[in-house]
């Protein structure tokens, strides 16, 4: 009987905790500008380190009074031979100086997870540099992903997720008035937070 009673609770236990990482495996965030929303889907699975990385900054709130700063258009980037269509978010600048730490770079070719038309990644420099600062792809973006040549160092990205709903607000932003590739004025996000 005892034996029987442990079978079924070890049985409950892992069915529980297989609800629990199937839960958090896809999140879904909405995105809200003074220009629209966006809602997102972040795909824990295939990008665990950058997806616990972007959340802890919508947890604490960082990109609440942010801004889209940065639109890339095929006619802005005149001095770069490999061309990319994106526009790029940052966080509240009160909250810059209690920014997380760099993160590792999760490459494509160990997520699976290409830039693609309406796919979000974390901005960055150097390889494990990205912090906060992501964007979002307008159309398929290749040169984004490892070996891809937009970044000298040819790794790539680390895209996370993709939106759901709201491309017509992303590529709105992408056309608003910018001097080169700074939107003048930014378009301000009101806030950023996890839909139930």
């Amino acid at each position: 009987m005892l034996g029987r009673m442990m079978r079924c609770f070890v049985w409950l236990l892992v069915c529980f905790l297989a609800t629990a990482v199937d839960a958090q495996e896809s999140v879904r965030v909405l995105i809200d500008s003074e220009l629209g929303e966006i809602e997102v889907e972040v795909d824990a699975s295939k990008a665990p380190g950058t997806v616990a990385n972007f959340l802890r900054y919508v947890d604490g709130q960082f990109y609440d009074g942010g801004q889209f700063h940065r639109t890339v258009t095929m006619q802005n980037q005149p001095n770069s031979d490999v061309k990319i269509e994106v526009i790029q978010a940052s966080l509240n600048e009160a909250k810059k100086d209690d920014q997380f730490d760099a993160i590792a770079l999760e490459r494509t070719t160990k997520t699976g997870l290409l830039h693609e038309d309406g796919v979000i990644s974390m901005a960055r420099g150097e390889p494990d540099s990205a912090t906060s600062s992501f964007f979002f792809c307008i159309g398929d973006q290749p040169e984004l992903d490892f070996g891809g040549a937009r970044n000298p160092d040819g790794q790539g990205f680390a895209a996370f997720g993709r939106v759901t709903r709201g491309m017509d607000i992303v590529k709105k932003i992408q056309m608003s008035p910018h001097e080169e590739q700074r939107l003048t004025p930014p378009v301000r996000i009101r806030s950023v937070s996890r839909i139930p």
